[in-house]
């Protein structure tokens, strides 16, 4: 009986397994395995109607009952537990989803940084496969921040994730911050900003010899860097460059996909090609921990090929591909879809934008960037990026203090001041947060003004 179900089995796999890549490993032992259908507590029910204890003591599938809601329909009398229907699903949809360009498979994580982790080791993996063992650098640029495991923070650019921490890893380079208000030259245009730091990046490469360098990533907009948006040109520039050298393109989504710059993807927005891209947050509107990569074709068929060869593919995570959170991924795409988020965030972003931006003007704020529902403030003297504030007046932390005071939440790191507002906010709601704004900006002008006076 038992052969006979592999047999069924195996097809079943092989037919289920199009578009979310897992462990050959995890592949094998599903060919070994009883055929289990549903598991309520201690009992857990073949597919032949009959019963098997899943743990002799405890209380085996303990909170089965509520997890129901988020798991229902995720296991199937034709199919083994460990072969997740959900996550087959999740895969395709996100492969339809994102259209930069053609992606071949999707692999599931548990978060941002564990997605930037395993963009590195898939990257290691590919080239090694191809015979370039020593293509193993990556660039990443100042200010980014990429997650907070050794990788993810290694690859990341705040100096403060690399402090006593021995990072970053040396394998990881660091190439300039995009942030055209800060770090142009006089008279230089966004443009011919854009030309020198493509410029820079090519001297980097070469510098360290084009064979050695395995990837670059970034993110669309940089998120927790300050809110920094690409200065015009620029990503069609470096994706040249990277392309020149056969550098693969790695497309940090975690804060930009699903709609948050008024597009589905950053890349939508910045017509960025990417090899592979990470995603996490929003993918399951962060009710569930939930990541992904998205990998090329070209990538994952060279990956399946060199697994095959060794006769596995040792990575992976405990929960990847979990079943409750790819259903609720699923259902928060489909809610995406359902309630045209895309044109919501359009339709408001003007608004929010444009109200914040109209206190530009204020002597304590030297710039307020952003698209779509994303906004950084970075509070400087004299709006000028080279007269930044004493470090112990925590401008930044006291202007956050007046927003809550008056109702509203906003991210402070230092003197920057990050505002995603939630893509169901409401004209009212915006108008609402501009005015806490400008509350709490007045409150924060003053307070500058008696540190100011105190200091003389």
């Amino acid at each position: 009986m038992h052969t006979l179900l592999r047999s069924t089995l195996r097809t079943k796999t092989a037919s289920s397994l199009a578009y979310a890549a897992v462990s050959r490993s995890a592949q094998e032992n599903l060919l070994q395995a009883p055929l289990l259908s549903r598991s309520n507590s201690t009992e857990a029910s073949l597919a032949k109607d009959t019963s098997s204890n899943d743990v002799k003591n405890g209380q085996g599938f303990k909170g089965h009952s509520m997890l129901a809601p988020f798991t229902a329909g995720w296991q199937t009398t034709d199919l083994h537990p460990l072969v997740i229907e959900k996550s087959e699903d999740l895969a395709k949809e996100l492969l339809e989803m994102f259209t930069a360009r053609k992606m071949g498979k999707a692999f599931f994580v548990n978060s941002g940084s564990e997605a930037n982790d395993t963009q590195v080791k898939l990257v290691w993996y590919y080239n090694n496969a191809l015979g370039r063992p020593d293509k193993k650098k990556f660039i990443a640029r100042a200010k980014s921040y990429h997650g907070s495991t050794l990788i993810a923070a290694s690859l990341s650019g705040l100096p403060a994730l690399h402090q006593k921490f021995d990072l970053p890893a040396p394998f990881v380079l660091h190439t300039d911050c995009p942030h055209y208000w800060r770090y142009h030259l006089p008279g230089e245009t966004e443009e011919e900003f854009s030309t020198r730091l493509a410029k820079n990046l090519e001297q980097l490469i070469l510098k360290e010899g084009p064979e050695t360098i395995a990837a670059f990533i970034a993110e669309p907009v940089m998120g927790a860097g300050g809110v920094i948006v690409p200065p015009s040109t620029y990503f069609e520039k470096v994706q040249a460059v990277v392309k020149k050298y056969d550098i693969l393109f790695i497309a940090d989504e975690v804060i930009c996909a699903f709609g948050r710059l008024g597009t589905m993807f950053g890349c939508d927005k910045y017509n960025i090609k990417p090899d592979l891209v990470s995603l996490a947050k929003a993918l399951s509107s962060a009710y569930l921990p939930i990541g992904a990569v998205l990998v090329s074709p070209e990538i994952s068929d060279v990956i399946h090929a060199q697994s095959n060869k060794l006769g596995s593919f040792s990575h992976g995570f405990t929960y990847s591909g979990h079943p409750a959170a790819c259903a609720v991924a699923i259902e928060a795409l489909k809610i995406y879809k359902e309630r045209n988020i895309v044109d919501q965030v359009n339709k408001i972003a003007p608004r929010f934008q444009d109200g914040i931006k109209a206190f530009s003007d204020s002597p304590i704020i030297g710039e307020i960037r952003g698209t779509g529902l994303i906004l950084g403030t970075e509070f400087t003297d004299n709006k000028s990026p080279n007269d930044p504030f004493p470090p112990e007046w925590g401008v930044g932390a006291y202007f956050g203090a007046q927003c809550e005071k008056h109702g509203m939440l906003v991210r402070v790191a230092g003197d920057n001041i990050m505002m995603s507002p939630p893509y169901i906010i409401s004209q009212g709601e915006v108008d609402e947060l501009i005015s806490i704004y400008g509350k709490a900006l007045k409150e924060t002008e003053k307070k500058v003004q008696e540190l100011k006076s105190q200091r003389k």
